[in-house]
Protein backbone atom coordinates (compact mmCIF):
# COMPACT_ATOMS: atom_id res chain seq x y z
CA UNK A 1 0.00 0.00 0.00
CA UNK A 2 2.77 2.39 0.86
CA UNK A 3 5.95 2.89 -1.15
CA UNK A 4 9.34 4.44 0.26
CA UNK A 5 9.71 8.30 -1.00
CA UNK A 6 13.12 10.14 -1.43
CA UNK A 7 12.00 13.91 0.24
CA UNK A 8 14.41 17.36 0.81
CA UNK A 9 15.02 18.31 4.25
CA UNK A 10 14.09 21.63 4.56
CA UNK A 11 16.81 22.63 7.12
CA UNK A 12 20.11 20.82 5.53
CA UNK A 13 18.73 20.33 2.04
CA UNK A 14 19.70 16.87 1.63
CA UNK A 15 17.35 13.60 0.30
CA UNK A 16 16.17 11.57 2.63
CA UNK A 17 13.89 8.55 2.69
CA UNK A 18 10.42 8.22 3.64
CA UNK A 19 9.98 4.67 4.21
CA UNK A 20 6.76 2.87 3.86
CA UNK A 21 6.78 1.99 7.24
CA UNK A 22 7.35 5.32 8.40
CA UNK A 23 4.30 6.64 6.34
CA UNK A 24 2.24 3.51 8.10
CA UNK A 25 3.21 4.40 11.57
CA UNK A 26 2.11 8.41 10.18
CA UNK A 27 -1.36 6.87 9.05
CA UNK A 28 -1.98 5.13 12.47
CA UNK A 29 -1.04 8.21 14.99
CA UNK A 30 -3.56 10.25 12.47
CA UNK A 31 -0.54 12.75 10.95
CA UNK A 32 -1.53 14.22 7.84
CA UNK A 33 2.00 16.10 7.15
CA UNK A 34 4.83 14.19 5.53
CA UNK A 35 8.32 14.85 7.53
CA UNK A 36 10.00 18.05 6.55
CA UNK A 37 13.72 17.13 8.45
CA UNK A 38 15.59 14.29 7.77
CA UNK A 39 16.74 12.48 11.39
CA UNK A 40 19.45 14.36 11.43
CA UNK A 41 17.77 17.73 11.66
CA UNK A 42 14.45 16.62 13.71
CA UNK A 43 17.62 15.20 16.57
CA UNK A 44 19.52 18.56 15.96
CA UNK A 45 16.41 20.35 17.12
CA UNK A 46 15.10 18.28 19.76
CA UNK A 47 18.59 18.62 20.89
CA UNK A 48 18.49 22.20 20.82
CA UNK A 49 15.52 22.80 23.08
CA UNK A 50 16.40 20.56 25.49
CA UNK A 51 20.27 21.99 26.33
CA UNK A 52 18.47 25.82 26.51
CA UNK A 53 17.03 24.28 29.77
CA UNK A 54 18.41 26.37 32.65
CA UNK A 55 19.43 23.83 36.01
CA UNK A 56 19.39 24.84 39.97
CA UNK A 57 21.30 23.71 42.82
CA UNK A 58 19.81 22.92 45.25
CA UNK A 59 20.02 21.05 48.85
CA UNK A 60 18.08 17.70 49.13
CA UNK A 61 15.50 18.00 51.83
CA UNK A 62 15.95 14.02 52.45
CA UNK A 63 19.69 13.52 52.97
CA UNK A 64 20.95 17.06 52.79
CA UNK A 65 23.00 16.14 49.52
CA UNK A 66 23.41 18.48 46.70
CA UNK A 67 20.13 18.63 44.03
CA UNK A 68 20.19 19.72 40.22
CA UNK A 69 16.69 20.29 39.22
CA UNK A 70 15.39 22.36 36.13
CA UNK A 71 12.79 24.48 38.04
CA UNK A 72 13.52 27.35 40.59
CA UNK A 73 13.34 25.69 44.33
CA UNK A 74 11.09 27.99 46.54
CA UNK A 75 11.32 27.76 50.00
CA UNK A 76 8.00 27.06 50.50
CA UNK A 77 8.20 23.13 48.75
CA UNK A 78 11.35 20.60 49.48
CA UNK A 79 13.41 19.43 47.08
CA UNK A 80 15.19 16.01 47.00
CA UNK A 81 18.38 14.53 44.71
CA UNK A 82 17.75 11.86 42.34
CA UNK A 83 18.08 9.33 44.60
CA UNK A 84 15.57 10.64 47.78
CA UNK A 85 12.97 11.51 44.76
CA UNK A 86 12.70 7.77 43.73
CA UNK A 87 12.54 6.40 47.45
CA UNK A 88 9.90 8.99 48.01
CA UNK A 89 7.85 7.56 44.63
CA UNK A 90 8.46 4.28 46.10
CA UNK A 91 7.09 4.76 49.68
CA UNK A 92 4.05 6.72 48.40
Amino acid sequence: MYEDKTLTCKECGNEFVFTAGEQEFYAEKGFVNEPQRCKACRDARKNAARSEREWFTATCAACGGEAKVPFQPREDRPVYCSECFAKQKEEA
